[in-house]
C-alpha cells in the first residue's frame, strides 16, 4: 500500500504537507532521520505512516502523558492499533498491556522516557520486533533547549541494547543550530537525513501589545472572541490563580493549570479543556507540551516568557488544524523584573545563556520590524519578505517619527560613560538624577547630564530598548547588562544617519481569524449556523465515545463541510480530515445533518 493511499484512508488527506513524504521515504529506506518542523506541520504522520507499513512495532518516546493519550485515542479511532505505557496505568492494566504487546496486538507503543528505562520494559524489548524508535520533543535532550530532561540522555543506551538496531527518528518543533547538533550527537543518530521545513506558521497572527491595563485588554478580547478555545499563559502560579478568579467572576468558562496543584486536579483541569468542557485554559508553562488539541484559536501570553524558543513553542499550540489563530504577547516592564528573578531562582541552569535569551525576547517586544520576520531570522532563516501583512507590526497604520536627535543624546551619553554601565544609570544621567552614585562618578559634569530631564524615565528606557532592538546598541553581561555602541551607532553620531521609529496609531481591519484557512488570504465563507450545528453534534458524538471532539473531526473539516455542503459520500471524502474509516464511523450521521440543513434552507450544493 502506497503512502498516499494510507494518508487518505486513515487520515483523510489527499496530499502530504511540506517535508512529510521525504521523511517517510527515508524512514522506509531504514535511514535515521531528524525532522525540525513547526507545531501543526504534521510531525506525527511522518512516523505513524511508516509504522503502519513496517513489519514490526514502532516505539514512540514522548515526554507527556497527555500527548500519549490524545495520540493513542486518535490512532485507535482511525483503526490503527496503539497503546501507551505510563504512570497512569493500574497494575492490572499494565499487565494486560504487556500481554497484548507480547501477542503482537499493537503497531505503535507510546512510552515515557522514564518508563523506557524500567527493568520490566527493557526485558520486554528482547521479545518483540521493533522496527523503529521515534523520539518526540527531541530538543529535551539538549541543555541548550528550552525544556531539558535528563532522562532523554539515556535513550541511546536503550537503543544500543537492541539485538538489531531499529531505525531511529527524532522530531522537534524548534531548534537552534546548537540544539540541532546536540540532538544528532547525544541521541547518536547515524548519518541522519535532516530536514528543516521552515519555522513559518502562516496561519498564526502574531501581535505584541503594551496595554496600560492587561486585564481590561483581556476582557475586551474575550468578549469579542466567545465560544472558542484558547490558552492564556502566565509567568507565575500566583498570576494564574489571580487571573482564574477574575475570569470566573466575569462568568467565563475557564480551567487552570500549574505545578502547585495536585496531579489529580491538573488532570481534571486538562481533560476539561481538551474535551471542550471549558473553553479557556489559564496556565504556567507547565502546561502544553504535547497537547494535541487542534482547535485552539488563540494563545495569549499575559506575561512575557523568558525566551523566544519557549514563546514560539507555546504560541504554536494555536491553530494546529491549519485554521487561523491569534498569538498575542502582552508586554510590560514588570515582566522583565519577574523573569530576572525567576532566572536567579533557577538551579542547574546557565544564567549567562538565560539572560542572553531574555534580552532577545525583550528585543522582539520592542522591535518595529515585521514580527514574523524577526522570529524566522532568530531561528536562522532569511525570509525574502519585508512585511508579512499578518502581524500587528505589519497590519497597522504606521506613523514614522524621526528620533535622530533623541538617539544621539542617548548614544552620546553611553559613549561619554565609557560604555561601562547599564540602562538604569544611563537613564539617570540623562534625566539629571542627583544620586550619590552619579556624583561620586562625576557624571553630573558630563555634557549629557540632564539633557533629557523633560522626559519620563519610562520614555527614556523605551527609547534605549528600541535602540537595542534595532542594533544601534548591544548589551554585554548577564544580570545587569552593560550598554555598548555598535558600528551603526557610530554612523548616527558621526555620519548623520537618521533614526526613525514606527508607531502603531490605528489598526487596519485584519482577516477574520474564524474564516481563514492555513493560507491567510484563502477565505472560507462557511455558514456559521451549519458550523454550530455540526460542532454541537460533534461534541455529543465525542462524549458518547469518551474522546476529545477534535478527534472526531477538526474545526477546519467542519468549516469545509459548512462551505461546500457535501451531501454524498464521494463529496464528503473530499473534505480534509475525512478518511475512509472516519467516513464509516461518523460520516453518514454528519451527511444527514447537512442534507437536512441544505433542504430546509434551499441551498444548492457546489
Amino acid at each position: 500500500m502506497q503512502e498516499e493511499t494510507i494518508l487518505k484512508k486513515y487520515f483523510g488527506y489527499s496530499s502530504f504537507r511540506n517535508g512529510q513524504k521525504e521523511i517517510i521515504q527515508h524512514i522506509l529506506n531504514n535511514e535515521d532521520c531528524l525532522g525540525i518542523m513547526p507545531t501543526g506541520a504534521g510531525k506525527s504522520i511522518c512516523y505513524q505512516i511508516p509504522a503502519i507499513m513496517l513489519s514490526g512495532i514502532t516505539i514512540v518516546i514522548s515526554p507527556l502523558i497527555s500527548l500519549m493519550k490524545d495520540q493513542v485515542d486518535s490512532l485507535n479511532n482511525m483503526g490503527i492499533p496503539a497503546t501507551c505505557i505510563n504512570s497512569t496505568l493500574s497494575d492490572s492494566e499494565y499487565l494486560q498491556t504487556i500481554k497484548n504487546i507480547q501477542y503482537d496486538i499493537y503497531k505503535i507503543i507510546y512510552v515515557a522516557p522514564e518508563r523506557l528505562l524500567s527493568e520490566n520494559f527493557l526485558s520486554l524489548l528482547d521479545f518483540i520486533n521493533v522496527s523503529m524508535v521515534a523520539i518526540d520533543e527531541a530538543h529535551c535532550v539538549s541543555q541548550w533547549g528550552h525544556d531539558f530532561r535528563p532522562s532523554y540522555r539515556e535513550i541511546p543506551n536503550v537503543i544500543s541494547n537492541f539485538k538489531n538496531r531499529p531505525t531511529v527518528v527524532a522530531f522537534t518543533a524548534t531548534a537552534t543550530e546548537l540544539v540541532k547538533n546536540d540532538i544528532i550527537n547525544l541521541l547518536k543518530l547515524q548519518n541522519p537525513y535532516t530536514l528543516t521545513t521552515g519555522f513559518d506558521r502562516k496561519n498564526l497572527y502574531f501581535s505584541v501589545q503594551t496595554p496600560k491595563n492587561k486585564l481590561e485588554f483581556l476582557l475586551d478580547f474575550l468578549d469579542k472572541h466567545q465560544n472558542i478555545s484558547g490558552i492564556i499563559y502566565c509567568s507565575t502560579r500566583k498570576n494564574v490563580d489571580n487571573l482564574f478568579e477574575k475570569l470566573l467572576a466575569n462568568n467565563y468558562n475557564v480551567s487552570k493549570y500549574h505545578a502547585g496543584m495536585s496531579e489529580k486536579k491538573r488532570n481534571i483541569s486538562q481533560e476539561d479543556f481538551v474535551y471542550d468542557r471549558t473553553e479557556i485554559m489559564i496556565a504556567t508553562n507547565a502546561f502544553g507540551m504535547g497537547i494535541d488539541k487542534s482547535n485552539v484559536r488563540f494563545v495569549i501570553h499575559y506575561n512575557m516568557p523568558q525566551d523566544l524558543e519557549s514563546y514560539y513553542q507555546e504560541a504554536g499550540r494555536a491553530g494546529r488544524d491549519g485554521d487561523n489563530a491569534e498569538c498575542i504577547l502582552l508586554f510590560s516592564r514588570q515582566d522583565i523584573i519577574t523573569n530576572k528573578f525567576l532566572i536567579e531562582q533557577s538551579i542547574d541552569t546557565n544564567h549567562q545563556s538565560e539572560y542572553q535569551k531574555l534580552n532577545e525576547i525583550i528585543d522582539y517586544c520592542n522591535t518595529s520590524q515585521c514580527l514574523r520576520k524577526y522570529i524566522l531570522q532568530y531561528f536562522g532563516e532569511n525570509p525574502v519578505f519585508e512585511n508579512c501583512e499578518f502581524c500587528s507590526n505589519c497590519n497597522s497604520s504606521i506613523e514614522i517619527t524621526d528620533i535622530t536627535i533623541d538617539s544621539k543624546k542617548i548614544l552620546s551619553c553611553i559613549k561619554r560613560m565609557h560604555e561601562r554601565f547599564g540602562s538604569g544609570l544611563v537613564t539617570d544621567v540623562l534625566k539629571g538624577s542627583k544620586s550619590e552614585k552619579i556624583k561620586s562618578l562625576k557624571f553630573d559634569s558630563l555634557s549629557t547630564y540632564g539633557i533629557m530631564k523633560e522626559y519620563s524615565k519610562d520614555t527614556i528606557r523605551d527609547l534605549i530598548a528600541f535602540l537595542i532592538a534595532e542594533n544601534y546598541v548591544k548589551t554585554s553581561g548577564d544580570k545587569y547588562p552593560i550598554l555598548k555602541l555598535t558600528e551603526q551607532a557610530n554612523n548616527v553620531l558621526f555620519s548623520n544617519q537618521k533614526v526613525t521609529i514606527k508607531k502603531k496609531i490605528e489598526k487596519i481591519i485584519k482577516p477574520d481569524i474564524q474564516k481563514v484557512t492555513k493560507n491567510p488570504k484563502e477565505n472560507l465563507n462557511f455558514n456559521p449556523d451549519l458550523f454550530e450545528i455540526l460542532r454541537k453534534y460533534r461534541k455529543d458524538i465525542a462524549k458518547q465515545n469518551n474522546i476529545p471532539p477534535f478527534i472526531v473531526f477538526a474545526d477546519i473539516s467542519l468549516k469545509q463541510m459548512s462551505t461546500y455542503y457535501p451531501t454524498t459520500v464521494d463529496n464528503m471524502l473530499k473534505i480534509n480530515g475525512v478518511g475512509e474509516l472516519k467516513m464509516k464511523k461518523y460520516g453518514n450521521e454528519f451527511l444527514e445533518i447537512i442534507k437536512k440543513f441544505v433542504k430546509e434552507n434551499n441551498i444548492i450544493e457546489d
